[in-house]
């Protein structure tokens, strides 16, 4: 698979609706992970990353102004001991719960499918980044409609050993704008990653759309220790 400019990518959709990048720093000492939300509606922008605990939480920037919660207000980011869980929904509770009880990542998911919102039936994507004894690898999920279907679940796991410094994948609910938005397609995209966490973080956060970008988590997490930092991006409080 080819390698492609993750800014590029980005840069030419304007609507890839939310994303999981998850790779390895380009000095090969970090595991990395981003993860960004859009929105096209103003409930769907309403929204700000708050942290939680070791993860972050969705919330109402302007809590006057929320409508319907049950799809926008979760928690994307879960750490369960050396695992850390990244998702685009409430399945961030499920893999945990699961993986908690002794399920692997993939069993987990199995009692879940894509969202409940046609006629666009938005894809679960999901991650999970497994970082121990100075070794990391890591898995990504994506559950979506069968061409539209909504009686038919189509369930895909990648799981990827011995990361490559500078390069990550890149797995987004979208392909693009539409009516009804198309899922993605194919397996997550082979991107590059680089800088230290503040460029990331920049180049990810200035390559997407100004009108539909609304928030953006970024971790470096250090792979002889485990231990991590976190800067997350907010539009409506002008990060």
């Amino acid at each position: 698979m080819k390698k492609e400019d993750l800014s590029a990518i980005l840069k030419a959709n304007a609507y890839p609706g939310r994303g999981i990048v998850a790779g390895r720093s380009a000095d090969g000492k970090y595991a990395v992970s981003a993860y960004f939300i859009m929105g096209r509606s103003e409930n769907s922008r309403n929204r700000i990353f708050t942290v939680e605990g070791e993860g972050i939480r969705t919330e109402a920037f302007d809590p006057s102004k929320l409508e319907d919660p049950s799809l926008i207000i979760y928690a994307p980011v879960r750490v369960l001991g050396n695992t850390t869980i990244v998702t685009n929904g409430d399945q961030t509770d499920t893999i945990y719960d699961g993986m908690e009880k002794g399920l692997t990542f993939e069993q987990s998911l199995r009692s879940r499918e894509f969202e409940p919102d046609g006629p666009n039936f938005t894809p679960r994507i999901s991650c999970i980044m497994n970082v121990k004894d100075a070794k990391y690898d890591m898995a990504m999920s994506i559950l979506k409609s069968d061409n539209g279907d909504p009686h038919s679940c189509s369930r895909y796991t990648f799981c990827y050993d011995e990361l490559k410094a500078g390069e990550g994948r890149f797995i987004h609910t979208y392909m693009g704008d539409g009516n009804p938005l198309p899922s993605f397609e194919g397996e997550p995209e082979l991107v590059n990653i680089d800088g230290d966490m503040e460029a990331f973080g920049k180049l990810v956060w200035e390559s997407l759309n100004p009108d539909n970008k609304v928030s953006l988590f970024i971790r470096f997490i250090d792979i002889a220790s485990g231990k991590y930092e976190t800067k997350i991006y907010n539009k409506l409080k002008g990060d």
